[in-house]
């Protein structure tokens, strides 16, 4: 792809190639995939760094984007189709593990580039783990997970508050900025319709998308533990050229539009919550599962169901994620700002230890206190252990909490 298209171009292109015919298509396919939350960060990032690596000199190999989910869950992200709308693409025009699943790739004409994670999980680890290219992350390092010499794929492992930021930083920008002053793609590869927006709106385009998930990660860019100067330089960047293109653009209300769509569960059940922004783990033999919910434990108790429902359906989860620790991490926007919460629930004797020693070590530097008088608690047992805090260490997140965790589900396990 030396020639310039739109990200819905784009995207119609890879889909092309991922259902060609082996002989049609290039001899490796190239995927760069998300990590298993695909939440916003992660399904973004690997679309604009898709495209961008794409349309990076010298080769041009085209990079195919993957969604970490099935097509059925995207109906769980209407902030992401809010943001992809910015962007010119619709939620139909991404490729999701279905259609992996569909096209039966065969591991060795595959390579595979992760973005938001540096560790494979789920079905690239099962099927796909030995052909692992690079990375780019800003968690934390799962050490030998991850080849040390990439070759022409990135690897990226440095903290900042949203990974797109890394997509921009590392090679992104000289060569988005190269694209600005590119032609269009000739004859049929670009509609009429696109034409006519012109370079500039595509530039406007893709700033939009780079910028749905760097709000979200930063707050608007006003979290003091989050936001890094990576992330402001990237914003900046992709806002100088919403501004070039002169389309209209305000920061704030930008930043609301999505946070409105995440933090709106009013149909959702208990199960959708705790699978839209998942994350699970396995150390030391026992199995943990965390969810995010961009909204506190009152919410979930009054708007969507009571505590009994609450925990039935949580152990329900559980059941179904056979997991032996599963959890909550909660944040919300109160008046005051900014807060979070959290809760843990050992299902079996070993878990309970690994809960326990999670809680014991690290509840004062996290800052844990009692949720609700402890009206969820059931810390008497030996079999089962549940406790739910509120976090006053607001700089942890699950990139940090989740490390802990893990790190005392080793130690149960000796």
């Amino acid at each position: 792809m030396a020639s310039r298209t739109s990200l819905k171009t784009f995207l119609t292109t890879a889909r092309k190639a991922l259902f060609s015919a082996p002989a049609s298509r290039p001899k490796l396919l190239t995927f760069v995939i998300g990590n298993e939350s695909a939440d916003l960060d992660s399904l973004c990032s690997a679309l604009a760094l898709a495209y961008l690596r794409t349309n990076m000199p010298p080769h041009h190999t085209l990079h195919i984007p993957l969604a970490n989910l099935h097509r059925q869950d995207l109906a769980l992200r209407p902030e992401l189709g809010a943001v992809l709308h910015h962007a010119g693409v619709q939620l139909d025009d991404l490729l999701t593990l279905s259609e992996l699943e569909e096209a039966d790739i065969k591991p060795e004409d595959s390579r595979w580039l992760l973005v938001d994670h540096n560790a494979p999980t789920g079905r690239v680890k099962e099927k796909f783990a030995s052909r692992v290219v690079g990375c780019l992350d800003h968690h934390e390092d799962e050490r030998a997970a991850m080849p040390l010499h990439t070759k022409d794929e990135p690897r990226v492992l440095k903290k900042c508050g949203s990974c797109m930021s890394h997509v921009v930083e590392h090679g992104a920008a000289d060569t988005w900025t190269t694209l600005s002053q590119t032609k269009a793609a000739g004859g049929g590869a670009t509609t009429k319709a696109e034409d006519s927006r012109g370079e500039q709106d595509w530039d406007a385009q893709l700033a939009f998308l780079v910028l749905g998930p760097i709000l979200i990660d930063t707050v608007n860019l006003t979290s003091r533990d989050k936001t890094t100067p990576t992330d402001v330089q990237a914003a900046e960047f992709a806002e100088a050229l919403i501004r070039r293109a002169g389309v209209a653009y305000d920061r704030a209300a930008y930043f609301e539009e999505i946070t409105e769509l995440k933090e709106d569960l009013s149909r959702m059940s208990y199960r959708d919550i705790f699978r839209k922004d998942y994350k699970r783990w396995s150390d030391g033999g026992l199995t943990l599962g965390l969810s995010g919910v961009p909204r506190g434990i009152d919410y979930l108790l009054e708007k969507i169901g009571g505590k009994d429902e609450f925990l039935s359906e949580l152990r329900k989860w559980a059941e179904e994620e056979k997991l032996d620790i599963v959890g909550l991490m909660t944040t919300q926007h109160p008046e005051s700002g900014f807060a979070r919460e959290g809760l843990l629930w050992g299902l079996n004797e070993r878990a309970v230890k690994a809960v326990k020693a999670f809680a014991g070590k690290n509840g004062e530097t996290l800052g844990l206190q009692t949720w609700g008088g402890g009206k969820l608690d059931d810390t008497s047992g030996e079999k089962e252990w549940r406790a739910c805090w509120r976090q006053l260490g607001l700089q942890y997140s699950r990139k940090q909490v989740a490390p802990m965790v893990r790190e005392a589900m080793r130690e149960a396990g000796k």
